[in-house]
């Protein structure tokens, strides 16, 4: 019999970054602590640029778009944020979103999978996400679920289930 295996992935579903930053956006503009701030958010290429005319607002931007990327299930571990830094007259923070499974990060996986998932269970680094191997489906669901019990530095999602 052929091995089962299935994929460890970090992605963000597009649709949803998008929705969440447009919910951003329609806050920003309504809320009346936002009145007077010239705040705004948008995509700026793949990343979104956070302008504001002060650090204070421009930070508060950004948990604006922190909890709708929550309530659309994006984890913010998959947000990477940078400093609030001054442009002209205003404050500008860089958002990008995190997609793929860095080395380190899957060489971490990699070595706890070896020292806690079954002996049967096997799994190589495929570029950005990581393939996971064994004989056994019942050895990859306990995998799976041993998978999201531990904390790493991205969320993992599970795909490819075969």
């Amino acid at each position: 019999m052929a091995d089962s295996s299935f994929d460890v992935v970090s992605k963000v579903d597009k649709m949803e970054a998008e929705n969440a930053l447009n919910q951003a956006a329609k806050e920003i503009e309504q809320r009346y602590d936002f009145k007077g701030a010239d705040a705004s958010i948008a995509f700026s290429g793949e990343d979104v640029l956070i302008k504001a005319n002060s650090e204070e607002r421009a930070k508060a931007v950004l948990d604006v778009l922190q909890s709708k990327a929550i309530k659309r299930n994006i984890s913010l571990k998959s947000l990477d944020a940078g400093d609030p830094y001054p442009s002209g007259k205003e404050y500008r923070i860089e958002v990008k979103f995190k997609n793929g499974i860095e080395q380190d990060v899957a060489k971490k996986i990699g070595a706890f999978l070896r020292a806690n998932a079954p002996k049967s269970v096997k799994s190589q680094i495929q570029g950005d996400e990581l393939r996971v191997s064994s004989k056994s489906r019942d050895d990859l669901q306990n995998t799976i679920q041993l998978l999201k019990g531990e904390e790493f530095d991205v969320p993992l999602q599970f795909i490819n289930f075969r």
